[in-house]
């Protein structure tokens, strides 16, 4: 279900916390201090990350600071630090959520199932390939950087494509995709919206290209830049 990382330098609330997350199906990793949070975040990316305020070595602020700066991963701040400026500062700084000791275990695991389906549902709707990052929850789109405007159903049909990079699409497929099972029209479409992508690309310098493959579809490849 996910790995989380918990650094709290209370050995028992690490020790709860462990035993509420392995109940709900997570793998845990434990420590004591923020530096060696940062060191098994090296070693291996969690899934998410439960921190301590008041720790050795690193304190729980300056590990958020790290994790935002470096990792994308949901942030829970689990503290007896309950004061409004504590929480403020905490939201500023880069938490996703702010958990008060002591806490309730059933509240714990539920905040930490939403967390993870929120960043799921996000990462789920971004997308990037041959310079070209698509965002289909707000609908952006940049080209090595720099925003850009596309037709709605162009933008769904180099999302579609993007998301199955390197695999060849149906015709069928992509219309059903793209303009739903009661799309009355026909299969020209299709054909004038890829050649419409296919300009784009070639305005934009972009390093990607859409391949016809003959009797069956569309593919999407990256290519070499330059």
């Amino acid at each position: 279900m996910g790995y989380i990382l918990v650094a709290d330098d209370d050995p028992h609330i690490r020790e709860l916390v462990r035993l509420i997350l392995e109940k709900e199906g997570y793998s845990v990793s434990e420590t004591s201090d923020g530096a060696e949070a940062m060191a098994l975040m090296e070693a291996s990316p969690a899934d998410m990350a439960i921190i301590d305020l008041m720790m050795p070595n690193m304190d729980g602020w300056e590990l958020c600071r790290r994790l935002r700066k470096d990792h994308d991963l949901p942030i829970l701040m689990l503290t007896a630090k309950g004061e409004l400026n504590d929480k403020l500062r905490g939201f500023h700084i880069g938490a996703d959520d702010y958990l008060v000791k002591p806490f309730d275990p059933a509240e714990l695991a539920v905040r930490v199932r939403a967390l993870l389906k929120r960043y799921r549902i996000a990462s789920s709707q971004q997308i990037a390939a041959g310079g070209i990052m698509m965002d289909r929850g707000t609908y952006q789109l940049k080209v090595n950087g720099e925003p850009h405007n596309i037709p709605p159903k162009e933008f769904e049909l180099l999302f579609m494509l993007m998301s199955h990079t390197g695999r060849t699409l149906s015709r069928g497929s992509l219309i059903e995709s793209v303009w739903g099972y009661d799309f009355d029209g026909n299969e020209r479409t299709l054909d004038v919206h890829v050649n419409r992508l296919r300009e784009r690309f070639a305005d934009w310098n972009a390093s990607i290209k859409i391949s016809t493959i003959r009797g069956l579809g569309y593919r999407l490849e990256t290519e070499a830049a330059g």
